[in-house]
């Protein structure tokens, strides 16, 4: 797992590097799978990657849309790599050619204090109820947008356990224990309601004795550098 997520790591810079106006989001994508393939890696599990107005709501494939100058552009990696094992990190960048807007970076800081905040709660021994009833809460505002949970199993692809939030737990929560060695996903998904954009953010941590260690290199805190 950890050679899987350094050749998404290699292939996140890529895609860094190549984003520039007047790319397509299929080109963009082709980044991640072009780097995998090279790296005897898999095959990816779907094709989330969405740029400006299509990053809100969640969930849109790539397609043809030319990214523009200052557009946020969303990404999940979902990459089974080298020897089949999963990489899945989110990250969202700045296209280059516009400073990030006021909008851009408060959105952004929110995603990322809703990841980080929540990956600092993780301790081995923790039952999911009591992980989703400390997590970080989701302004009201983003709840109509939230992404479908905040912790899912990462192995051969994404698996169990799956940790829904605190306001989810009763139709769908069910519990369990975090336990130490487990490979966990952080997500967080932040975008407003019938807003432009949105931000998408996701970690991939080995849980340990004395808590969670992301796995990845890739940096959260310069995201939306023009």
């Amino acid at each position: 797992m950890t050679l899987s997520m350094e050749v998404c790591d290699v292939a996140v810079q890529r895609i860094r590097d190549a984003l520039q106006p007047g790319i397509t989001e299929n080109q963009l994508w082709a980044v991640l799978h072009e780097t995998n393939i090279a790296h005897d890696g898999e095959w990816i599990e779907c094709r989330l990657l969405a740029s400006g107005p299509r990053t809100n709501p969640w969930f849109h494939e790539c397609g043809n849309r030319v990214i523009e100058p200052g557009d946020l552009v969303g990404f999940d990696t979902d990459m089974i790599g080298p020897n089949g094992y999963l990489a899945d990190i989110s990250r969202t960048f700045l296209c280059p050619g516009r400073t990030p807007t006021a909008d851009q970076r408060r959105l952004y800081e929110i995603a990322q204090e809703q990841i980080l905040t929540n990956i600092s709660v993780l301790r081995p021994g923790m039952s999911l109820r009591e992980f989703s009833e400390r997590c970080w809460p989701v302004p009201e505002e983003y709840l109509p947008n939230r992404y479908m949970l905040m912790v899912h199993g990462a192995g051969m692809v994404d698996e169990a356990p799956a940790i829904a939030y605190a306001v989810d737990f009763p139709s769908w929560g069910y519990d369990g224990v975090i336990e130490e060695n487990m490979v966990l996903c952080v997500e967080s998904y932040i975008g407003d309601d019938g807003g432009r954009e949105g931000v998408k953010l996701e970690e991939q941590i080995l849980m340990t004795s004395s808590g969670a260690t992301i796995m990845s290199k890739t940096p959260l805190v310069d995201a939306l550098t023009a």
